[in-house]
């Protein structure tokens, strides 16, 4: 027998939306609607076995319901648009799952489903319809069953004829008389007042239908309740009709239309990966990569090295298999220039004193894809690389910084180069990795340089076209050499520090663990979240809050909000979090420790997010949670590896607020900075109306929330999750900023406006990021895109900064032939190992470069301290 599974789609979204925390990918879309909608819609892939599926959407925000009752959905708030942006999302991935969705003018998804529903029906399909909305029980039949959402996302009551009896009392049909009578506050449907689901249940058992309950009102028992009643008669039965679902609505789709076909894995895998859905990437069989047929090149195997082959510019690979290039060995090296293709295996490279001059002689162009990369490989082994004059992934990156990978073989495809296979399709992967016979090795990294040379000139143009060659050549090349020398000289770690960190962790977890014990009056799991559910729910009948497949719900969302409940609650997360500090990062970090340095060396991204920021990874540095003092002290760790040498950190101060000033040009902003106020105390004093000196410190931290919200683009509601406010005081806050910052919304405007004739907005130094979808039809679209070109100037602007210092200060001490280095970049922050006879002049150097890094109209400042470790520096 047929099975047709309808989804009620906009249901679905809103509960995931709101069921989720935001999340979002690298590029800054909000994904947390998309992922939970995706799991939902798996789930009913798995659970259900459809022979036909469809997915309803409401049209827009008029229905034919608005013509009998205008307010119909009137106290509805406004769609959030960290949700609406997700909602295009989801019609993609429906189309990549071949899953059929539609909407129609004028009516609701409700209305699609039940005119579905009752085709299907008189067709004698079993029907399951999925919905967060009781409206739609009113379609159970013998063979439609209705599964509503619970809390969460894939927990799921179905209901049948038997279950609305169980439940209500009453059959499918009385559930429009229920609404009819007690109303619908989330519809805005009215119904009579004063009577709730109770009291409407008692008069459908009594009277069975609305009509009946008018046609025999004397018999009705309360005065009270009759005279409500009687008075709001023509509302009941308005509300009445209000509740009913259309079943028989103009929809224009066949069930052939609605046949569940196989869904397109590549288009799947490809939206996975782009919205970094890793855990869902991992249920698709990716299969093996076919190695594409290519013709032959002209490669000489170089196993004696001769002068010609290293002419003043060449093109140049020096393959490392593994990810983390710090751990990992050379495979072969291969140059390609005007005397031809060559590939020279590792060990004749590494003996060779030609190929070490050559190699540091800067006076060799040379041209590399992720020269960084290559800059750590050849330096572990104690070769200098210098004379590096053109980074092809950099290249890429500032041209398309929108596109999904910046991998070679994919930017010669886009480039229509010289064709380079995936590395996966030559290697393997995983447990098959290989490195195949030398031939086919030279034949790979010969196509490799061969597209490098080529891909130069081209790439060299665009940037010029793009006014973009002073950001490549002055910024982002000599950034790449200079973050290649931080991570090869790494930092120095206290492991034993580390792990004495990790034994009083494991104190204090014991200690903790004790404490719940007791609170909870018996020994169980404490990381079980179903033996501390039974703890928490059904011994100390704590309210729950929220119930999954195989229990209830110890999220951390559920045991904030029953913080003042039990003073166990408290203990649970101050638990969790001392656990997660213990394994994720003492233990992770002494993991990571280098074997031959006893040092950490993270990997630094140059070629990530479209606004420019760097990112660490190999360990992630950038990510040591700092509000807990137990997280902060991890910092202490963190030692100079020099004996007579301190750490010194130095921290731009509001950076982006100070860009926004300039940018902006709003004269209250820069007067704020130029007169070195407290911004957030000025911001606050102008939006509450009230002296600086009255303003207290929860008026600060509201102002600051919003100072920082306005630099990111965030909405009333985003704001309103911020400060766990509602979302009309958070748009009153936002409306009140702008008001006192009239130039900042001018700049908002017209930096759209720009957006819209351009296609793109710049940073200060000509990083571009492109917004195609500010012209879209799509308001969902067009308001991502209008966010994106509002805030990526000024975080744009701040990443450029920080990398035009970092560049100045290795220039500067480079100059003066300084023995401190630069060891790490974090966020606004660049910390330095100093040795003490340089300190005096470091403390006048660091800020005196930082904060003349670019010019802007309000000063940029900087505050350093210094100490012997990382935590003594803060």
């Amino acid at each position: 027998m047929s099975k047709l599974v309808l989804v009620d789609g906009n249901s679905v979204a809103y509960r995931a939306f709101f069921a989720l925390p935001l999340l979002n990918n690298e590029k800054g879309v909000y994904t947390n609607a998309v992922y939970g909608f995706t799991t939902m819609i798996l789930k009913i892939l798995e659970d259900e076995k459809p022979s036909h599926m469809l997915v309803a959407f409401d049209a827009g925000k008029t229905t034919f319901r608005h013509e009998t009752f205008k307010e119909y959905k009137g106290k509805r708030e406004k769609t959030p648009p960290e949700l609406a942006e997700q909602l295009p999302l989801m019609r993609d991935l429906l189309k990549a799952f071949n899953i059929s969705y539609y909407e129609v003018e004028n009516y609701e998804a409700d209305d699609i489903i039940g005119t579905l529903a009752k085709n299907a029906s008189e067709k004698d399909w079993n029907v399951k319809v999925y919905s967060g909305d009781k409206d739609l029980l009113q379609l159970v039949s013998n063979n439609v069953h209705v599964a509503l959402t619970r809390k969460g996302i894939t927990n799921v009551d179905t209901y049948d004829l038997d279950m609305i009896d169980e439940k209500y009392g009453i059959t499918p049909n009385q559930i429009i008389d229920m609404k009819g009578l007690m109303g619908d506050s989330s519809d805005n449907i009215p119904g009579v007042p004063g009577v709730g689901e109770k009291t409407a249940l008692k008069l459908l058992k009594q009277f069975e239908t609305v009509e009946g309950v008018y046609e025999s009102l004397d018999d009705v028992s309360g005065k009270k309740l009759k005279e409500k009643l009687e008075a709001n008669e023509d509302q009941a039965m308005m509300s009445k009709k209000l509740a009913t679902i259309e079943t028989s609505a103009p929809v224009d789709v066949s069930f052939d239309d609605m046949n569940v076909g196989e869904p397109h894995q590549e288009e799947l895998i490809s939206l996975f990966k782009e919205l970094e859905f890793s855990s869902l990437l991992n249920r698709f069989d990716h299969g093996e990569v076919e190695v594409e047929e290519m013709a032959d090149l002209e490669v000489t195997i170089a196993n004696e090295l001769k002068g010609d082959m290293f002419t003043s510019t060449s093109a140049m690979v020096v393959e490392v298999l593994d990810e983390n290039y710090h751990q990992a060995d050379i495979i072969g090296i291969s140059v390609v220039n005007e005397s031809g293709r060559f590939f020279i295996p590792t060990e004749v490279a590494l003996q060779s004193e030609m190929f070490k001059t050559w190699a540091a002689d800067d006076t060799k162009k040379k041209y590399i894809f992720d020269a960084k990369r290559a800059v750590v490989a050849l330096g572990w082994q104690g070769i200098i690389l210098e004379g590096v004059d053109f980074d092809v992934q950099i290249a890429s990156y500032l041209i398309d910084p929108a596109s999904g990978s910046h991998e070679l073989s994919d930017i010669s495809q886009r480039k229509n180069s010289i064709s380079v296979q995936h590395d996966e399709a030559v290697y393997g992967k995983g447990k098959k990795r290989q490195i195949p016979a030398e031939e086919e090795l030279a034949q790979h990294l010969g196509r490799k340089a061969s597209a490098i040379y080529e891909l130069k000139e081209s790439l060299g143009e665009e940037l010029k076209e793009n006014e973009q060659d002073a950001l490549f050549s002055e910024l982002e090349m000599p950034l790449s050499v200079i973050l290649g020398r931080m991570e090869m000289n790494g930092v120095a770690i206290d492991a034993d520090e580390l792990k004495e960190m990790g034994e009083n962790l494991a104190e204090k977890l014991s200690k903790m663990e004790k404490e719940i014990h007791e609170l909870a009056g018996t020994t169980f799991n404490i990381n079980s979240p179903k033996q501390l559910g039974e703890i928490l729910f059904d011994k100390l009948e704590l309210p729950v809050i929220k119930k999954t497949k195989t229990g209830y719900s110890t999220s951390a969302d559920v045991l904030e909000k029953l913080a003042d409940q039990h003073e166990i609650i408290e203990k649970i997360l101050y638990y969790r979090q001392l656990g997660k500090l213990n394994s994720t990062y003492i233990e992770g970090l002494l993991k990571v420790i280098h074997k031959k340095t006893d040092k950490i060396h993270t990997i630094f991204n140059q070629a990530i997010t479209q606004t420019g920021r760097l990112s660490s990874t190999e360990p992630n540095l950038q990510n040591i949670p700092i509000r807990l003092e137990e997280g902060r002290k991890i910092r202490h760790a963190f030692v100079p590896e020099e004996k007579n040498a301190v750490i010194f950190a130095a921290d731009y101060s509001q950076i982006e607020l100070r860009v926004l000033a300039h940018i902006s040009q709003d004269e209250n902003l820069k007067q704020a900075f130029l007169e070195n106020m407290d911004v957030h105390t000025k911001t606050a004093s102008d939006v509450f109306n009230v002296e600086a000196d009255e303003v207290t410190d929860q008026m600060r931290r509201t102002a600051k929330a919003v100072n920082f919200g306005i630099v990111y683009g965030i909405s009333d509601y985003g704001l309103s999750q911020n400060l766990n406010i509602t979302r009309k005081e958070a748009k009153t806050f936002i409306d009140r900023y702008f008001d006192s910052y009239p130039g900042v919304k001018d700049y908002m405007d017209q930096v759209v406006e720009t957006a819209r004739e351009k296609g793109f907005v710049t940073t200060m130094l000509n990083r571009r990021r492109y917004l195609p979808e500010i012209t879209s039809r799509n308001f969902n679209q067009r308001s991502f895109a209008e966010r994106t070109a509002m805030n990526t100037p000024i975080q744009g602007t701040a990443a450029d900064i920080i990398k035009k210092a970092m560049v100045d200060m290795a220039e500067e001490m480079e100059k003066k032939n300084m023995k401190s280095r630069l060891l790490l970049q974090v966020h606004d922050e660049l910390i330095f190992e100093v040795v003490e006879e340089e300190l005096e002049q470091m403390k006048e150097l660091v800020p005196k470069v930082m904060e003349n890094a670019i010019k802007i109209d309000v000063p940029l400042t900087v505050d350093y301290s210094y100490g012997e470790t990382w935590y003594d520096a803060k």
